[in-house]
């Protein structure tokens, strides 16, 4: 099982990312249009372990470079999501393999918790 991206951006910052970057989209097209310059949008994925735990941090980042009349705005959005890795790495807002929150024959109650000692 492999990464499912469509998913993973549509999760990133609870959402908000793949709207920024929709808008970040039209805003440079709508500027390179209007003033016949290059733009540039640029994601950048940076990830890094959260300890003790089969997830990792990744801090993800919009920069673009939007044409004006007599220059350019460049600008950047950065946050971060912690997601889980799973199977050969995929990553996903939650994990493949959740312990029952119900315990069988609790008739939907709340499981009753295990001590290990």
């Amino acid at each position: 099982m492999s990464t499912n991206v469509t998913q993973l951006f549509a999760d990133l910052d609870g959402g908000l990312f793949i709207e920024k970057l929709a808008h970040t989209l039209s805003e440079v097209a709508g500027a390179v249009s209007d003033h016949e310059k290059k733009g540039e949008v640029n994601i950048n994925l940076k990830m890094s372990t959260i300890k003790n735990s089969a997830q990792v941090q990744i801090e993800h980042t919009v920069k673009f470079k939007k044409p004006t009349m007599r220059g350019s705005i460049i600008q950047d959005d950065a946050t971060s999501t912690p997601m889980y890795v799973g199977t050969k790495g995929a990553l996903s807002l939650y994990p493949e393999k959740q312990p029952p929150l119900f315990d069988q024959e609790s008739n939907g109650n709340v499981a009753k918790l295990k001590s290990n000692g």
